[in-house]
């Protein structure tokens, strides 16, 4: 049970704790986690035999994020074997790592990187691979002052800007489940959806009204987000017994957690299981009580819009009672977008997605997998198969000829 509690949490919703202090610069603190771990580069990637870089951004709110750089193996020099730029980002509570978790044969990082593409991948504030703050350590409570939104609009811009300013290239976009609320909401902003040459959305979400994990409507009942906020758990450590706990009083009696993977993402059809143990060398990563905390309150309010801080809160803060939706039909209609949903996602719901596809002003090319789940997009033993070479051939359609 310890093993299925772990990897659902990492994937869905769960929240983790991390001790430890952090008060220095970008370039300092990316020599601190490649000399503690030895980075993402050196840990997954360059042991599969793959060229990979390490680099370090930092946004507009302090927050120091890594990015790695990966290309193809056959070719050895990354800057010389470079095709066209591909930004991975990953879902909640996951990590770069989920790029290349499943077999060599079907993780979308190697995939890419075979296919001739120059592939970045991102690591949002707060994971293991990104939790540095110019001025903040993880134990302080504003260090964890975020949702979302702060991804989208900091996180998100500000490593699209390094991918574009380095590449000198429009960049290709790749994200999945929380990868894609940042994506959809960031592309409502002019100045950073004009780097951006094409997106692909796994599990496409930016409503969650419809949303049917029964897990998660448990703690949504229960407002377990907002007693989080109000005990002052700005984080949670879903390893410890504590968090155990915690999970035990959502199912307990209410809810069969005898599967809880099932329980909060729906059925997956084809996901990868026999690589548990390793999945669990990377995962968790952590997120804010906050962050959940947006997400409830859109699933309870059916919106797709900023932070709530309340009346009174709203008003300072926006200049507004009710927090400013995201406006969906503000994503030029000129940006190529590409969607792969499943019948079986029990987080990004087909009626959610159909929501979402009726407000944009394009049509997005569509894959529809009745089979799939939420986790299938990112870790079907099938994967290349079923989704990928879908994805790719859209993105040769959008007329780079450097794609091999």
């Amino acid at each position: 049970m310890g093993v299925v509690v772990a990897l659902a949490t990492s994937l869905c919703m769960a929240l983790l704790v991390f001790a430890g202090a952090v008060t220095c610069s970008p370039d300092e603190w990316n020599l601190r986690r490649r000399s503690q771990s030895g980075g993402l580069c050196a840990q997954l990637i360059q042991p599969s035999g793959y060229p990979c870089s390490e680099h370090t951004v930092q946004t507009k709110d302090g927050h120091v994020l890594a990015l790695q750089r990966v290309s193809s193996h056959a070719g050895g020099d990354i800057k010389a074997n470079a095709g066209p730029p591909i930004l991975l980002q990953h879902g909640l509570f996951q990590g770069g790592d989920t790029w290349f978790a499943n077999s060599i044969e079907q993780s979308l990082g190697f995939i890419l990187a075979d296919n001739g593409f120059d592939v970045w991948v991102g690591n949002v504030r707060g994971t293991h691979w990104s939790h540095g703050h110019i001025y903040f350590s993880e134990k302080d409570k504003e260090f964890w002052d975020w949702s979302w939104q702060e991804l989208a609009l900091y996180d998100l811009a500000e490593m699209i800007t390094y991918v574009y300013s380095t590449t000198n290239s429009k960049i290709f976009y790749v994200g999945h489940s929380q990868g894609t609320i940042m994506a959809l909401a960031a592309f409502s902003q002019p100045d950073i959806v004009e780097m951006v040459e094409a997106v692909a959305l796994l599990c496409p979400i930016s409503y969650l009204g419809h949303l049917s994990s029964q897990f998660v409507r448990r703690m949504v009942s229960m407002h377990l987000d907002q007693m989080l906020l109000a005990m002052g758990v700005h984080q949670l450590n879903f390893r410890s017994a504590t968090a155990v706990q915690l999970l035990d009083s959502v199912c307990d009696g209410h809810i069969d957690c005898s599967n809880l993977l099932y329980a909060i993402t729906g059925k997956n059809c084809c996901f990868n299981d026999s690589r548990v143990d390793f999945y669990l060398e990377y995962e968790p990563h952590p997120s804010s009580s906050k962050n959940l905390n947006h997400l409830f309150q859109m699933i309870r309010k059916g919106t797709f819009a900023k932070y709530d801080y309340g009346w009174w809160g709203n008003l300072k803060q926006y200049g507004s009672h009710q927090p400013p939706p995201f406006d969906l039909q503000r994503i030029p209609k000129s940006l190529p977008i590409w969607m792969g949903y499943g019948g079986n996602d029990a987080l990004a719901d087909v009626t959610d997605v159909k929501k979402t596809l009726e407000e944009l002003q394009s049509e997005p090319q569509l894959l529809y997998l009745d089979q799939y789940g939420h986790i299938d997009f990112v870790l079907s033993v099938t994967a290349r198969e079923e989704v990928y070479n879908n994805m790719i051939g859209f993105f040769r359609s959008c007329g780079n000829s450097s794609i091999s």
